[in-house]
């Protein structure tokens, strides 16, 4: 079996230091200020609590995929070394990280001929992402081929849940989620959208609560409802900038179903520009989406 490398963006929020633990090689999209064009971070490269006080302060942040020359730099590198490619990549219903990825593959693979580059559109984003990273990491330490890993995550992808919601509408309007008028009124009303990514991974608003604590109690019991293993299944929150609610759902997940959240981690500025501060997201797997 030839050697592979697991590779990643840096949309699916984990930190880096545990990628380079887990031996998970990766690439980041890029985000910039609206009022400072010339300065473009990666999404390490700006402290994450600077980014959402920033943010909360007003300024606007824009985002922008891995482009085709960043991927093909990144992928000879790894090939160069002898070793087969496994990305698992940033929903294409969110970035156009994926296609730019498939065509910087296309485009080298014919300087290497007795290498493979196999990409997974995960259809995930943030800790959604690094949920399905980490189980298919699993795979790859008991052993699992290339090919193994991919038809792994390729299956799986459809049963990592997301369940989330946001501090505050505006930035869900700002990208088109949601009306001016609903964000608007949701302001006003304190109704707060509880949302979850579909199938083809795209953000779909599903209910709406009265109040912030509905929202995570909402989630809670959609962990309930979709979970193949509440008590003991792997669960993963993001939070942007919020830790206090993250702790409160995770609190609540273990009074409920007697679960352990294995891993809270911030949205970062790349995810975060478009949810805003205080989102929050619950990934699990599930019976279905």
């Amino acid at each position: 079996m030839d050697p592979y490398v697991l590779f990643t963006d840096l949309s699916c929020d984990i930190e880096t230091k545990l990628l380079d633990e887990w031996g998970i090689k990766y690439v980041s999209l890029k985000h910039h200020f609206t009022d400072d064009q010339e300065n473009e971070y990666d999404n390490i490269s700006y402290p994450v609590v600077r980014f959402y006080e920033e943010v909360r302060g007003g300024r606007v942040s824009k985002t922008s995929a891995v482009d085709v020359d960043t991927f093909v730099n990144r992928f000879k590198e790894i090939l160069d070394s002898g070793k087969d490619i496994l990305y698992l990549a940033f929903s294409s219903g969110l970035s156009s990280t994926y296609a730019n990825a498939v065509i910087a593959a296309r485009g080298i693979e014919g300087d290497y001929p007795d290498r493979r580059i196999l990409i997974s559109d995960t259809r995930s984003a943030s800790a959604g992402m690094g949920l399905l990273l980490y189980l298919t990491l699993e795979k790859v330490r008991g052993g699992a081929s290339i090919d193994e890993a991919y038809a792994f995550a390729e299956e799986q992808k459809f049963h990592i849940c997301h369940w989330f919601t946001v501090g505050d509408l505006k930035y869900l309007r700002r990208g088109g989620r949601v009306s001016a008028a609903a964000a608007f009124f949701g302001g006003v009303l304190g109704i707060k959208p509880v949302l979850h990514m579909d199938d083809p991974g795209h953000l779909i608003p599903v209910t709406k609560v009265k109040g912030r604590k509905n929202s995570l109690i909402k989630m809670a019991d959609k962990y309930g409802e979709l979970s193949i293993d509440p008590k003991s299944g792997k669960v993963f929150i993001s939070h942007g900038d919020c830790i206090d609610d993250a702790n409160e759902l995770a609190a609540m997940l273990k009074e409920r179903y007697g679960a352990d959240v294995d891993l809270i981690t911030y949205v970062g500025p790349v995810i975060g520009a478009h949810s805003g501060p205080g989102t929050l997201a619950l990934f699990f797997l599930g019976r279905e989406r």
